[in-house]
Parts: structure tokens; sequence; C-alpha cells
């Protein structure tokens, strides 16, 4: 792989610097991370996913003391959304215990607004994983610093029980599509949320035992139906195609260790297929801008690599990472060259303006590459 980069290490900890400046200047008060500030599709909300990796970025830099206020704050703002809909995820479960289907609208949302609401726009709002990423996250944070997180005991218990409820419904994926598929990276976020949860000694046995009965349930289907004939993980149950989501199911979330052979050709094949000089696609039909590298995959790539030991081959995305950053040291969501289909960049550009940029879980990515290679600002 080669980047074309000649940035120094020096060059390196300061976008370190810079990323957690943007990261900061935009949190908002209330401690929510918006996915874009500018963004017109993005502005004014927030992820839970975006936001946990995000976190986890800002966790990861104890030489920052407002990183790790930053993290905390919206750990602690996640905390406060998932409780306040303990009711609405009660009702939920017991509909469902009951037998009784439960539409895709009324299940919980993706995203909030700033201050914690839903927004009054239509979006592809049903999407499990963002649940499991903030519960893993939470717990790294917790367990990498000791922290007191305002009201996270509540929020656990909240969506640990709703995860453990309706862990094997379909729902949109990382992009927001296919919402009738049950898509492995999902699954795999799950699986790491809900060991988080019980790591966390805050369950009560029932939902405990509803926790340990998911986690046994995810590894069976996924044994089961989750790896292609060539070895590697599923795009989603039923299809031979690999996404650049996959990633986080060998490195942050462990739903098989780097060492384990299906973990090592799912990061191969994902390479082989989505990486081109240092930038990662989406996946191959992607027509979303054109169908661009995106920036936080190359962090996803690189931390996998960084963990199963292979840091020059790490070191070659952070680089790359770093070498798209903007004259104002700002990453995008992602990039234009080398297009999947040129032929549906405008389309987009006309509906919702330029790409997305700063995009904040770009930043996340690259301060989490970072770390694992010991460059700090």
């Amino acid at each position: 792989m080669s980047v074309g980069s000649d940035l120094t290490r020096a060059d390196l900890a300061r976008l370190v610097s810079r990323s957690v400046e943007v990261i900061t200047t935009h949190q908002s008060p209330s401690g929510a991370y918006p996915a874009s500030p500018d963004f017109s599709a993005y502005r004014g909300y927030s992820w839970l996913r975006d936001g946990a990796f995000i976190a986890e970025g800002m966790s990861r830099h104890a030489q920052i003391t407002s990183a790790i206020a930053s993290a905390t704050a919206f750990h602690a703002w996640c905390a406060r959304v998932v409780t306040a809909r303990a009711r609405q995820v009660e009702s939920l479960v017991a509909r469902a215990g009951r037998g009784q289907a439960v539409p895709v609208a009324e299940m919980l949302p993706t995203r909030f607004t700033l201050d914690g609401g839903v927004g009054a726009d239509e979006w592809w709002d049903h999407q499990l994983d963002g649940y499991g990423t903030w519960l893993w996250a939470a717990g790294q944070h917790v367990l990498r610093h000791g922290t007191h997180v305002e009201g996270l005991a509540d929020g656990v218990r909240v969506a640990a029980r709703y995860l453990a409820a309706f862990w094997d419904q379909p729902c949109y994926d990382w992009w927001e599509e296919h919402v009738d598929q049950r898509h492995v990276a999902t699954l795999g976020a799950i699986h790491a949320g809900l060991r988080a949860a019980r790591d966390l000694g805050v369950l009560d046995r029932a939902t405990s035992e509803a926790v340990t009965a998911a986690i046994e349930g995810i590894e069976a289907l996924i044994t089961a139906e989750g790896v292609a004939d060539a070895g590697h993980l599923r795009k989603w149950l039923g299809s031979d195609a690999v996404d650049g989501s996959l990633l986080a199911c060998v490195t942050p979330f462990g739903l098989y260790p780097a060492g384990h052979r299906v973990a090592a050709v799912t990061v191969a094949e994902v390479e082989r297929q989505l990486a081109v000089d240092g930038g990662v696609h989406r996946y191959l039909a992607d027509t979303f801008y054109g169908g661009g590298r995106w920036i936080l995959l190359s962090g996803f790539l690189g931390w996998n690599h960084a963990r199963a030991g292979r840091p020059e081959a790490a070191l070659r995305y952070l680089e790359w990472m770093a070498a798209q950053a903007t004259e104002q040291g700002e990453l995008p969501e992602q990039v234009s060259g080398a297009l999947l289909a040129p032929e549906r960049y405008q389309e987009w550009v006309g509906r919702w303006g330029s790409v997305a940029t700063p995009l904040l879980w770009s930043h996340g990515m690259y301060l989490i590459l970072a770390d694992e290679l010991g460059v700090t600002a």
C-alpha cells in the first residue's frame, strides 16, 4: 500500500491536538457530539455509534485533560437520553414478550437532537448497534480511568434490557440501509455492548440472565450463519459480501479475536476488496457521494493491523488519514478520489451539499489509531 505522504511524526502529533480541539469546540454543552457541525443532513444531531467512537478517541488521550472531561460528558449525556426512555423500553419489551410485532417506527431512535430529543424530520432511525457501541465505549472509559459517570448505571440497565430483548431483530446497518436484514456488524456491536454491561456489575439478576442468553445466542447465530464459505464474516446473514463495518467485529468488539482464522480472513478480505492506497470504501456497491473512501474506515483497518502486531501497516493508514486533512486541520467523512460510482457524486452534492467536513467520527478514529501507535500531542 503506497500512501505517498511526506508527513512527519510531528505532523501526526499536531493532528492529534487539532482533532481534540475540533471535537471539544463543537461538542454541545449538553455533552452530545454533533456528527458534523455544518453538514445539512447531520447538523444538530448526535448518533450513539459515532459519538461512542469519538468518546473512545478522546478517552485515550489522558495527557489532555479536556479530552477526558469531554468523553465523560458524552457518556453522561447518553445515560440521560437512554434512561429517559426507560418506560418506552419496558413497554416494547412487554409487547415483544406477548408475541406482538413492534413496528420499526416505534423502536428507539438511533440519533438524537443535541438536547436529547427526537428530530422532526424523517430518518432511517432503527439501528441497534449504536446502543451496543455506547455500552462498549462507556465500559472502556470507566475501566480505563475509574471515572464516575453520572447516571451511567441506570442508562446501562435500560440499554441492556432493550438489546437483550431485540438483538435478533432486523434493523438498519451502520450506513442506514437494508432494514430487513440482520447485519453481522450490528450483532458484533451488541455482543460487545452486552458483555460490557454485564462486566460493569450494575444489572439486576433477571436482566443479567437475559443478557447472558443474548450473548450466547449471538455467538451461536454467528457460528451457524455469520461466516461465508470463504471464511470471512458476512455483510449480513445470507450474504457473501464484505463490508468495512465488519472490521469492528474483530477490533475492537472481539467477536473473534485478532488471532482467530475468521478474524484474519475477514480483515484480509476487507482490505483486498475495499482498501485503495490507504483509504477504505464502505462496500463495493456503494454510490453515496460516488462511493468514496472513508477516513474512519482507514482508522478501523489500521486499528486491526496494530492489534494484530503489524504496526508498520497501521502507521501507513494513519498517515493516509492525516494526509486527507484540510488546511484547517479538519477531516472529512470521505474523499472523492478512486470513486466506485463517479456518475453518482454530483447527485449527492446537489441533494445535501459538499461532503461533511469536519466529520467528528473521522477525528475520533484518528485519535484512536494514533494512540494505538503511540502518537500523542
